[in-house]
């Protein structure tokens, strides 16, 4: 079976002079939840643009198995709209599509119970803490039911036991869902925790360095994180990382 998404080739170089990409080349599976790591500047989150369509490669393909499915992103920041309610703010891109108020509304509403936020519907960012914020985000993007979702360092700045159950709440939607994720992040630990391959790049311009393949059990819970399985997984992508780093 081909893979859901294929990128060849990829290299992006900005205006600025910027190489972010150089021959970048990675396969993901239809259903896999794939974990991208590597420095600050390594071309994670512009990997992440391009298969969205954000930005255009300057060369090599991103391709598709078949159409190209309807995706999902949710950003480092929120990007709430202060002036919309959470189920406004829910309801956004379905508005965007046209969908029939009465049902995006449904939709927008189900999205937010399914993040935890029942109740919450016509709350505003400003009423929200920076946990619920990256809930309503996550609400938004599922809300499509998207086939792939794209995640850029979403809980980055969340503490870590917001972090933590932000992590299980989003096991729990990919396995219900069966999207396919792929989330940039700068954690080992939350990279090991979340997925079943690591792809780990180079500094800048960005390419693939390594892959770790991961064997954790489903579902996940805390017993999973003081697990020696968690911490011998955790050493291998440190390891790959640091040799990434060195080469």
């Amino acid at each position: 079976m081909p893979p859901l998404l294929s990128l060849s080739n990829i290299s992006k170089t900005f205006d600025t002079g910027t190489a972010a990409i150089a021959r970048l080349d990675m396969d993901v599976a239809d259903g896999e939840f794939v974990a991208l790591v590597g420095p600050s500047g390594c071309g994670k989150s512009t990997a992440l643009r391009i298969i969205a369509g954000l930005l255009t490669p300057d060369t090599g393909t991103v391709s598709f198995a078949a159409a190209k499915p309807e995706i999902g992103f949710v950003f480092q920041e929120p990007t709430l709209m202060p002036w919309g309610s959470a189920l406004g703010n829910v309801r956004l891109p379905l508005d965007i599509e046209g969908m029939n108020r009465g049902e995006a509304d449904d939709r927008a509403a189900r999205a937010l119970t399914r993040v935890g936020l029942s109740g919450f519907e016509k709350a505003y960012p400003r009423e929200l803490s920076g946990g619920m914020k990256m809930r309503v985000s996550i609400a938004r993007a599922i809300a499509a039911e998207p086939k792939l979702l794209l995640m850029d360092e979403p809980f980055a700045a969340l503490d870590e036991l917001t972090r933590q159950a932000l992590n299980d709440d989003l096991l729990k939607l990919w396995a219900e869902d069966r999207m396919t994720v792929i989330f940039v992040t700068h954690s080992v630990y939350e990279s090991t925790y979340l997925s079943g391959r690591v792809v780990v790049m180079t500094p800048r311009p960005g390419r693939v360095a390594a892959e770790v393949l991961l064997s954790p059990p489903f579902p996940r819970d805390e017993s999973y994180r003081l697990s020696p399985a968690f911490t011998e997984g955790a050493g291998k992508v440190s390891a790959a990382l640091k040799r990434a780093l060195a080469a």
